[in-house]
């Protein structure tokens, strides 16, 4: 989901905030196929991406023409609409109970057994070499990694391609682009058209992990998260995305498990809720300090402002 942002508003400076409705639109249009209309796991997971990117044309034709400012706010207003669409079509998307609610009152939905039973085949085949079968998660986290290091190294050699280029120029001087006779609006909705795809695999993977999914999983807060994540790597730098993870990982959730005192105090009973606050303070006093991120170039930030 970070590299879809990193596409969007790293490489061509586009502000969006409604990154997480490209997640939920994958997901939900995968399992539609794949309980209403029985269509294959795979098959239905390209018409998820598919939606995607129909919803990336649908929100960037009249956005993309706005200034920063209100293609943010523009953004934001289409996640919204995505999230609460799911909400309320009941009969389509099961409603507030999400996936597991699609085929109505009483029956039970399922739509990932294939790609459950895919992970047992790589489990048992890795079981067959070493003797020992990885649990689903480890078979899991292996394809997110794996997936995003090939996907990664894609878009480092595009970044660096003359359409890379083109796209830091309207990061940087969109006028300037227009005076050298590129259109800049193509442009930017092939880098959000891009993103929307990386945003929908990342939903794809989401939902094949948790297996049930429901509106209250694509809250605009992941779209933020994905943000904290290019930060804390650093903005303009694409290998910074799986440090970024780590530590927001760390940050977000390790943080649980730190049960020592002193910072036992902030996760027991009623102070639970300091836990956050002390992230939130890290997070802040990190931007302070460093705002170009831990790989970030600080010369470049201040040349983009």
């Amino acid at each position: 989901m970070a590299l879809g942002l990193y596409v969007q508003y790293s490489l061509a400076g586009l502000p969006n905030f409604g990154h997480v409705a490209f997640m939920a639109v994958a997901a939900y249009g995968m399992a539609i196929l794949v309980v209403r209309f029985e269509a294959p796991l795979l098959l239905a997971a390209v018409g998820g991406l598919l939606a995607a990117v129909f919803l990336a044309i649908v929100m960037g034709a009249p956005a993309l023409r706005l200034r920063a400012d209100y293609l943010a706010i523009a953004t934001v207003a289409g996640g919204e609409i995505v999230r609460y669409l799911a909400l309320n079509l009941s009969d389509i998307t099961g409603g507030p109970i999400g996936s597991i609610g699609m085929l109505g009152p009483g029956q039970i939905a399922i739509f990932n057994g294939g790609w459950q039973a895919l992970l047992d085949r790589i489990s048992g085949s890795v079981a067959a070499l070493v003797g020992r079968s990885p649990s689903r998660d480890a078979v899991m986290a292996t394809i997110v990694w794996a997936s995003l290091l090939l996907l990664i190294a894609l878009f480092h050699f595009l970044e660096r391609s003359p359409w890379g280029r083109v796209l830091r120029g309207i990061r940087e001087d969109e006028i300037a682009v227009v005076a050298a006779g590129k259109n800049v609006v193509a442009f930017k909705m092939q880098a959000l058209i891009l993103g929307a795809i990386l945003g929908g695999l990342s939903g794809l993977l989401l939902a094949w992990e948790i297996g049930v999914f429901s509106p209250m999983d694509f809250l605009p807060t992941l779209t933020f998260y994905a943000y904290l994540i290019l930060i804390l790597g650093g903005v303009n730098r694409i290998w910074a995305i799986p440090l970024g993870a780590f530590l927001f990982s760390l940050l977000y959730s390790g943080t649980r498990f730190l049960n020592f005192f002193p910072l036992s105090l902030f996760d027991s009973g009623s102070r639970a809720f300091l836990r956050l606050f002390l992230v939130g303070l890290l997070l802040v006093l990190f931007m302070a300090f460093r705002p170009q991120g831990i790989l970030g170039d600080r010369r470049q930030l201040l040349l983009e402002k």
